[in-house]
């Protein structure tokens, strides 16, 4: 089998229109290929599910196509093959002319955001060039409008084969107008097709969107957040070590079984998708529609290749009125990965009809549908939460920011006002201060950045202000007291506590001492396991401090709590921090 390292150059187009226009038919007849995969699809002569070939241009483009079932029964099939395409052959038999499906498939294009396509009027062998003129004109005034309004019009007989070589040029130059799919550098595969290859395992194949994908990478199938590995990677039956966005491929999946998974699964990396039940998108209702959209009905919601049973809120109404425009809020049956950008298309089931499509705005909308505003901006999240990671804020929006302030990315109005409360609650706390752990994560960030407050010893108070109890008698009399300090006097039990949070001084077994002294105790334990190797006794660090029992056990216990020494039965040996110099910050 021929191997290429890569799919550069390919192009996704998908066929629409009416059943029995001869969609499948001209596929064949560019392709040599019958996208008619079932023998009931043959046999009938009624394609029932998504058919796919492939052919390449003299502009040398490598064009994929993906079939659609024209009938309305099967219009959830045709939606599954549509969700991810760039481009559209509408196709119209130039005999019988405009149909139902050709409408509804048509709206569904335009609602799906396809910006390029061609309109093939077909079977043109069964349409006198005298009647030509007509029917283009006819077809124009169906396509105003739409997308489709001014996109070239080639009469094409897939029997006689008049009008291919046209409409291969037309494909070329409607594909050299055409942007590459966007590579967002996070890669999501919506499946439409899962099954067990033998001496292969499982395939699933689909359209590659939003990025690359390579041979060995790891991947999730959400939403049943299954783990597997690409294990190989083909792409129009050739083999590949990798594809880009845009691409139509096959990947053999290691470490999931094919019946756990199903049509509408997405494939992604892991942890590189933000996986909602809920997103806030517009809402364009189709032409011709003979009801409102309220938060009431039985919703269908087709979205990649899949099809999800939803419910659906009105944002800033009651209802959108037939032919109009809004907002929606939809809650999904489970998590899907979604993005600002993606396209949907929604359905009434009870009706059975299309009742319009739209965009997604937001992700995971955190204001009430009664407040909420919906559009694209990154600014919005970023106001509506205050603050987000930058990491998750990619995730929700596609779009990277530099971080505000450690990681996040912050709101300026929301930075500026909890700037102004916290040195309001540092003026207020005197020459005392704010004690910095008593402060939030975000707090604790923000008032290092504050003006006219400084950060000291654990402690942050207006630039320029000292702690007066620094000063206090008893603080000088623990440190001339050495190893062996008189009890402390005239100063409250609190006011100790706060000068052991500011590290000067500490408190063991109900002994007061000066920092200071534990660092003449480290430098006394240096010296003892200098002449001692395998540790001291209780009784040779008491001697070498020069003080009694009541001092000694707690100078050593600190030491051990500490990490500066080790107890090990009756003796003490070195600890992690026994070279760390104590300071006056504990």
């Amino acid at each position: 089998m021929h191997s290429d390292r890569s799919t550069d150059g390919m192009r996704i187009i998908a066929t629409a229109g009416h059943v029995d226009h001869g969609k499948s038919s001209l596929v064949r007849a560019l392709t040599g290929t019958d996208p008619d995969r079932w023998a009931e699809e043959r046999e009938r002569g009624l394609t029932i599910d998504l058919g796919f070939a492939h052919f390449t241009t003299p502009g040398h483009n490598v064009v994929s196509f993906i079939d659609v079932p024209g009938h309305t029964r099967f219009i959830s099939n045709m939606l599954a093959g549509v969700g991810a395409v760039g481009s559209s052959l509408l196709v119209i038999d130039a005999h019988e002319g405009w149909k139902p499906q050709t409408e509804e498939h048509l709206r569904i294009l335009d609602l799906l955001g396809i910006e390029h396509g061609l309109v093939v009027l077909t079977k043109s062998d069964l349409c006198p060039p005298s009647d030509r003129e007509q029917v283009s004109e006819t077809m124009r005034r169906h396509l105003e409008g739409t997308f489709l309004a001014a996109a070239p019009m080639v009469f094409v007989s897939s029997t006689t084969r008049d009008g291919l070589d046209t409409l291969v040029e037309r494909i070329d130059e409607m594909l050299a107008a055409g942007a590459l799919p966007p590579d967002h550098q996070r890669p999501r595969l919506f499946v439409d097709r899962v099954f067990a290859a033998k001496g292969s395992g499982t395939v699933v194949t689909g359209t590659l969107t939003d990025g690359s994908l390579a041979v060995g990478d790891r991947v999730m199938a959400t939403p049943m957040m299954l783990p597997a590995r690409v294990r190989s990677m083909q792409s129009h039956g050739r083999d590949v070590d990798s594809a880009p966005p845009g691409s139509r491929v096959a990947l053999n999946l290691a470490g999931v079984e094919h019946h756990d998974l199903r049509r509408g699964v997405a494939i992604v990396r892991t942890d590189e998708w933000h996986l909602t039940k809920e997103f806030d998108a517009s809402l364009t209702t189709v032409v011709g529609l003979e009801h409102a959209v309220t938060s009431r009905g039985a919703w269908s919601l087709h979205i990649g290749s899949d099809e999800l049973a939803v419910r659906v809120r009105v944002i800033g109404s009651t209802r959108i009125e037939a032919g109009g425009s809004g907002f929606v809020r939809v809650r999904l049956p489970y998590e899907v990965p979604l993005i600002p950008g993606d396209h949907y298309i929604l359905r009434e089931s009870g009706r059975r009809e299309t009742v319009g499509g739209g965009e997604v705005l937001d992700v995971s909308p955190v204001v009430p549908v009664t407040r909420a505003a919906p559009d694209r901006s990154v600014e919005r999240v970023v106001a509506e939460r205050g603050w987000v990671r930058a990491d998750l804020l990619r995730l929700l929006t596609g779009e990277a920011r530099t971080p505000t302030l450690g990681d996040w990315v912050i709101d300026a109005s929301v930075l500026e006002t909890m700037r102004v409360d916290l040195r309001g609650r540092v003026a207020r706390s005197g020459s005392e201060g704010i004690r910095v752990e008593t402060l939030d994560e975000r707090e604790r960030i923000v008032i290092e950045t504050c003006a006219d407050v400084t950060v000291t010893d654990g402690f942050a108070r207006v630039a320029g202000t000292s702690d007066p109890l620094l000063d206090h008698p008893a603080v000088a009399a623990l440190a001339r007291g050495g190893c062996a300090p008189q009890p402390p006097v005239a100063i409250t039990v609190a006011e100790l506590r706060r000068l052991q949070q500011k590290g000067v001084i500490f408190e063991r077994d109900g002994e007061w001492f000066h920092v200071s002294a534990l660092e003449t105790a480290r430098q006394v334990a240096l010296a003892l396991l200098a002449a001692n190797p395998e540790g001291f006794t209780l009784s040779q660090f008491r001697e070498a401090v020069g003080n009694t029992r009541k001092h000694a056990v707690p100078l050593a216990t600190e030491l051990d709590t500490r990490g500066i020494t080790r107890r090990r039965g009756d003796v003490r040996i070195a600890g992690p921090r026994l070279e760390t110099q104590v300071s006056n910050s504990g």
